[in-house]
């Protein structure tokens, strides 16, 4: 998990510094539905490749946003979950979902 003494002074600029990339919020989009595996994620994530999906996925596991559990198995499995801290994005997600569909009516409104 980072560190107190590695973040930034504004509470705004911590948020976005652990999920204010393109891919962070898609990938806790998709665990908001429950526990997947790593297939599921990258083919959720259209466009996204298998090395920047792992190093994201190994981001959020160390900022304890999400849970790694590997099975022994042949071939191993892993899934990949939200933490509690994880699962409490929930409302930030809501809302930028709710702001993008109003911003989507509005733009078909205006070309109506």
């Amino acid at each position: 998990m980072l560190k107190r003494y590695t973040l930034p002074p504004c509470p705004v600029e911590t948020t976005l510094m652990l999920v204010g990339d393109r891919w962070k919020m898609l990938i806790v989009r998709d665990l908001l539905t429950g526990t997947k595996r790593f297939g599921v994620l990258k083919k959720s994530l259209t466009g996204i490749s298998q090395k920047v999906l792992t190093d994201h996925l190994r981001i959020m596991e160390e900022n304890g946003l999400i849970h790694r559990e590997v099975y022994a198995e042949v071939p191993p499995r892993v899934e990949y979950s939200l933490t509690d801290l994880g699962l409490s994005l929930k409302p930030i997600h809501d809302a930028m979902w709710k702001w993008g569909e109003e911003y989507k009516k509005k733009l078909a409104n205006e070309e109506n």
